[in-house]
């Protein structure tokens, strides 16, 4: 087992010379050991530190502009829910240590194929689930309440807002991959307004989760990933040849109308037509979209990530990739 997960790991660039080590900043504790000091000074003092996040947290994570910094300090100060919210999220995260190691090899395989692109500022927060890992100014955000594991006493409360088969993805084993996602779409490669069919979009999140492939560690299964449940995953490698039979029976792949279309994109417990007994998963279309990258990859070996990401030919890469999974009887 151990030679094998080494061979796996060996496919990967050699990255060990590039200079990096990010810090994870526990604005999480420094905003809360705030609490029974002077509002003023706190505030001067988290201001200095944290700038631009700063702002975004008090006026639009937890607060209005409406009101001043104190006050929404002061409000925030007063409410018990968020003191045994903090307290939850400091017993689960003492140190942010592991997470700091994940982040830092991702980003450095993310610095080898794009030496241009800047590292940003790690933050994590609390702010009462109101957003999980926000993009800014030179940062990114971890919620860290956001990530507390499925089985938190909070997310039992907030279930109608947040319903299990998201807050089931909320552990700690979900903060690397999420954060890679998201500075990968946001910052690396955002969806064109131009990509409005099924396959443009298919192949668009196919390449962000290769992407995530390239940056991740090995062992991140591809699971956590797409956000899929283990039993989601098989149910999608079993049936991915119905899956495309499928898509092209119902001549789906060049269909534009958001509304026949988006039942394969978003989230959901599971894809509404699709299985039986709603044991199917959601996301199809990321998910057979990932496949044909990946395929399409195997069989082009002079292909690069770069090159890949560039591609804009959706169906070039469907048809270079030779895909054609068999179908179960």
């Amino acid at each position: 087992m151990l030679v094998f997960v080494s061979c796996r790991q060996d496919t990967k660039p050699d990255v060990s010379a590039i200079k990096l080590e990010i810090k994870i900043s526990r604005f999480d504790k420094d905003v809360y050991n705030g609490k029974g000091k002077d509002l003023m000074q706190t505030n001067q003092t988290l201001q200095k530190t944290y700038g631009p996040f700063y702002d975004d947290y008090i006026h639009r994570m937890i607060g209005t502009p409406e009101y001043s910094n104190e006050e929404i300090l002061k409000i925030l100060y007063q409410d018990q829910a968020y003191t045994d919210l903090t307290h939850e999220v400091d017993s689960i995260f003492k140190e942010l240590n592991t997470t700091e190691q994940q982040l830092t090899q991702a980003f450095k395989y993310i610095k080898y194929y794009y030496p241009q692109s800047k590292t940003p500022k790690f933050i994590s927060f609390v702010s009462g689930f109101a957003v999980q890992t926000p993009i800014g100014d030179d940062y990114m955000g971890i919620g860290l309440d956001m990530f507390l594991g499925k089985n938190s006493k909070f997310y039992k409360a907030i279930v109608q807002s947040v319903p299990v088969y998201l807050s089931r993805r909320f552990a700690p084993e979900y903060i690397t991959p999420r954060l890679t996602e998201t500075y990968a779409r946001e910052e690396l490669f955002p969806e064109r307004d131009a990509d409005h069919s099924l396959l443009s979009k298919m192949i668009y999140n196919g390449k962000i989760l290769y992407f995530m492939d390239q940056v991740l560690d090995d062992q991140v299964p591809d699971s956590v990933k797409i956000g899929y449940t283990a039993a989601q995953l098989e149910w999608c490698k079993h049936f991915e040849g119905n899956i495309w039979a499928y898509y092209l029976e119902n001549n789906l792949l060049f269909e534009t109308d958001y509304q026949k279309i988006q039942v394969f994109l978003s989230e959901g417990p599971f894809t509404p037509g699709l299985g039986e007994r709603t044991e199917s998963a959601p996301k199809l279309g990321l998910w057979i979209g990932w496949q044909i990258v990946r395929k399409y990859m195997q069989e082009n070996k002079s292909v690069t990530l770069q090159q890949l990401m560039t591609e804009q030919d959706t169906q070039k890469i469907l048809t270079a990739s030779k895909y054609k999974p068999k179908q179960e009887k």
